[in-house]
């Protein structure tokens, strides 16, 4: 059974946050499902701290017995802008031997990015990127690590995912308006 469906689960440390890692089966570790106060793990960050005039917000909801995220909002590229974003701490130590991110999504169809932050992007504006597509219906993803490119020429170009600090749920890139609910996110082998 996925994890996304799963109520087996292990704390492990965390680094960064109060976050919760559970792992639940033998090639998961789901880092967060939304449930138990995620307003005090995940924070929303758009453009504007940049001078970008993109705008949105994160809301955490309830559907059954879903909990998830839901991130909308006016992505512009209005000012060197282009982004809004939920991003999370990663424990050190829990995608260590991952091969990938796995998310359960849904929302306005249309393309979507995960950032990760690791040891190597010093800066503000370095992370490693890598899209997906979501739909209407909750759908499960993997991406896996060899999906992600850094934003500039001076990060490795590969993620090691021992060194991951950070990971977000960004829409980005374009002038476009975001929808997305995300249910659950992690790390798969």
């Amino acid at each position: 059974m996925p994890f996304f469906q799963s109520k087996i689960c292990l704390k492990t440390l965390c680094l960064l946050s109060a976050l919760t890692s559970l792992t639940v089966g033998a090639d998961e570790i789901m880092l967060d499902n939304f449930e138990l106060n995620p307003e005090q793990r995940w924070r929303y960050v758009s453009d504007q701290v940049m001078g970008g005039i993109s705008n949105g917000q994160v809301v955490y909801r309830k559907e059954g017995d879903v909990s998830y995220a839901h991130m909308t909002g006016i992505v512009s590229t209005e000012n060197n802008g282009g982004f809004i974003q939920l991003r999370t701490g990663v424990a050190k130590g829990v995608a260590e031997k991952s091969a990938g991110v796995i998310l359960r999504v849904r929302g306005e169809p249309q393309k979507y990015y995960v950032h990760l932050r690791t040891r190597g992007t010093v800066l503000p504006w370095q992370f490693y990127q890598a899209s997906f597509d979501i739909d209407k219906q909750w759908q499960t993803i993997k991406v896996p690590f060899s999906a992600f490119k850094g934003s500039s020429k001076w990060l490795k170009s590969a993620v090691n995912s021992g060194s991951i600090r950070s990971i977000g749920v960004v829409a980005f890139g374009r002038d476009h308006i975001a929808d997305i609910q995300i249910a659950a996110i992690g790390f798969y082998d």
